[in-house]
């Protein structure tokens, strides 16, 4: 193997590593299927396999969340149907939590931020999921699906807001019923 094809193996295999496991999420939620999400992120690293490497140095891992986006809405599109992903499914993708109760605790929030994030609009949604479960920039999530840098900002700005007050009306009923049962 010569020094050049180690380089860019070692180029794709750090893709690989840093990036799979979130564009399965990603792709696993656009999809609602988490073996279909696999399929896509196995396309999309075919297609960065075939890409030109120079072109796309600087911004690999947004790439690789365009082509997974695309590629998992043409597999919605073709089947026409989009369902929601279950915990269980949402738990094979990866969960190392250290601890049962960190991991119990842990599932406690997420599974109130996701109800809560589930209310909101698809596009608050995406745009929430590749900033902050993919730390995404908003100039990265702009180029991803295609609204302005600034829409960006305003829909994580609205969905950051309706979220923080949905979930502190839902900690206040909660608090309020627990006061009650004394």
């Amino acid at each position: 193997m010569t020094t050049v094809d180690a380089a860019y193996e070692k180029w794709l295999r750090t893709a690989l590593d840093r990036y799979e496991g979130s564009l399965i999420r990603y792709a696993a939620r656009i999809t609602g299927d988490l073996e279909q999400a696999r399929d896509v992120v196995q396309d999309t690293f075919l297609r960065l396999c075939k890409a030109e490497r120079a072109r796309l140095e600087d911004h690999v891992g947004e790439w690789l969340f365009t082509v997974c986006r695309n590629r998992a809405l043409d597999v919605v599109r073709k089947e026409r149907r989009m369902s929601q992903l279950t915990e269980a499914q949402e738990t094979q993708v990866a969960s190392r939590d250290p601890s049962p109760s960190a991991v119990a605790e842990r599932r406690e929030t997420t599974g109130r931020v996701v109800r809560q994030l589930e209310t909101l609009s698809n596009n608050q949604q995406e745009v929430i999921r590749l900033r902050f479960q993919n730390g995404m920039s908003y100039k990265e999530i702009s180029r991803i699906t295609g609204h302005s840098v600034s829409n960006v900002g305003f829909l994580i700005h609205t969905a950051v807001k309706n979220l923080r007050q949905r979930l502190l009306t839902e900690s206040d009923l909660v608090q309020e019923a627990g006061g009650s049962l004394s």
